[in-house]
């Protein structure tokens, strides 16, 4: 009996060592998965136990927020664009878009921002307005270049001088071009005459005029931005590139195609160019057009390209598209695509042939200046005819100063 109950005793230590060690070696394997994981996604522990500093500016606290459904959603094992739509949806609510009141009381100085702010900030979080027209024949055959073109309702004939001169859509020099003009909503608030019978049938006459439902002004060129991305991921996602400009820029379409003419597609996967602008920030004079006050934003800008007009693969438009939905909306329109591309651990490339801000004034009538630039800002529409004439013009023939190569090679010429 007493030995029975020994041996009992004896198995029954021995198997709860087992338990214990079992127990030991499954804990260790979890946790090695577990560091697994971190490494895989680069993510560390900190990332979920490092209290998060809480920004002052109300940007920069919407922006964390952001991060924070991204990073779940990466943690959870999820790709991001499989769950763009369901977050977006979820950030927007359902539609219509509301005014969120909520930023009067997270803003201290909300009642003391001027009025285009307070606008902004109340309607911050809608990104998806119906689109009143449609061009749904502009990307029917895949254009090699799609010029998207910001206007708004009464710039009629900057419209009409684009479609005459270097948005004019077709073939040219071999390759298929075709325009857009991004507009929204300019009414009775902003002053505006009621335009939009003569919208519609420019836009019946032409089918190239995108509007959508939502107030026209500077602050949305924003909006503008991501409502073009989603137009052209869904309706022209087959363009190899896209030129975005203004409706006041004058295009050399020419050189622009023959740039692109040195590198085969693959190769541009990451093209974006333009007038590139490095180590800037926001402006703090309330009476410039571009400050932006402390407690809506802090921090620096990333390099971005005026937003005059700038270059881009039609690859890079549709990473912008997703990665836009990880953006929160930022008043300045190119500012806040260089926070979609830094997101995409990109930076915009400067390209000489951008002068956004005007060439010098002794060269601006001589033809022979825009024979190598790509854009010129800003021009009037008798501007954008008359240039583009010139360098169409087959008789006209530019004087390149010779650089010292070409001098010494005429001098070794000439002894022989």
């Amino acid at each position: 009996m007493n030995s029975n109950w020994k041996t009992t005793k004896v198995l029954g230590l021995m198997i709860l060592a087992n338990f214990l060690i079992y127990i030991v070696v499954e804990v260790s394997r979890s946790y090695g998965q577990g560091r697994d994981i971190y490494s895989r996604r680069k993510l560390t522990p900190k990332t979920f136990w490092k209290k998060q500093e809480v920004s002052p500016a109300f940007w920069n606290r919407e922006q964390d927020r952001l991060d924070d459904i991204y990073y779940l959603t990466l943690a959870n094992g999820s790709k991001a664009p499989n769950r763009l739509q369901g977050i977006t949806s979820w950030l927007n609510g359902t539609s219509p878009c509301k005014l969120d009141v909520r930023v009067t009381t997270e803003i201290e100085d909300f009642k003391s921002l001027p009025q285009r702010f307070q606008d902004f900030l109340l309607y911050m979080g809608c990104r998806s307005y119906p689109l009143i027209t449609d061009a749904p024949n502009v990307c029917s055959e895949p254009p090699y270049l799609l010029l998207a073109v910001k206007s708004i309702a009464p710039h009629f004939d900057r419209r009409q001088a684009i479609r005459e001169s270097w948005g004019r859509t077709g073939i040219l020099d071999g390759r298929r071009i075709a325009t857009v003009f991004l507009l929204g909503k300019a009414d009775a608030t902003d002053h505006f005459p009621d335009l939009s019978e003569m919208v519609k049938h420019e836009a019946a006459l032409y089918g190239d005029i995108l509007q959508w439902d939502y107030r026209d002004s500077f602050f949305n060129l924003t909006l503008k931005e991501v409502l073009f991305l989603e137009w052209f991921g869904t309706h022209c996602a087959s363009a190899k590139y896209v030129f975005k400009g203004d409706d006041d820029v004058f295009v050399n379409t020419r050189q622009l195609l023959a740039y692109l003419g040195n590198f085969s597609v693959p190769k541009t996967k990451d093209l974006f160019i333009g007038d590139v602008i490095s180590n800037a920030g926001p402006h703090r004079t309330r009476n410039l057009k571009y400050y932006i006050p402390e407690s809506v934003f802090r921090g620096a800008y990333p390099p971005y390209a005026g937003g005059g007009g700038y270059l881009y693969s039609g690859n890079l438009g549709l990473r912008l598209r997703t990665i836009s939905h990880m953006v929160t909306l930022y008043p300045i329109d190119d500012v806040y695509t260089g926070m979609c591309l830094k997101r995409l651990g990109l930076v915009p490339e400067k390209h000489m042939g951008f002068k956004t801000f005007d060439i010098e004034e002794k060269h601006r009538e001589n033809p022979c200046a825009y024979k190598t630039l790509i854009l010129v800002h800003p021009r009037s529409p008798q501007d954008m005819i008359k240039i583009w004439s010139w360098i169409n013009d087959p008789k006209a023939k530019c004087y390149i100063a010779p650089t010292q190569d070409t001098k010494g090679a005429k001098r070794r010429r000439k002894n022989k």
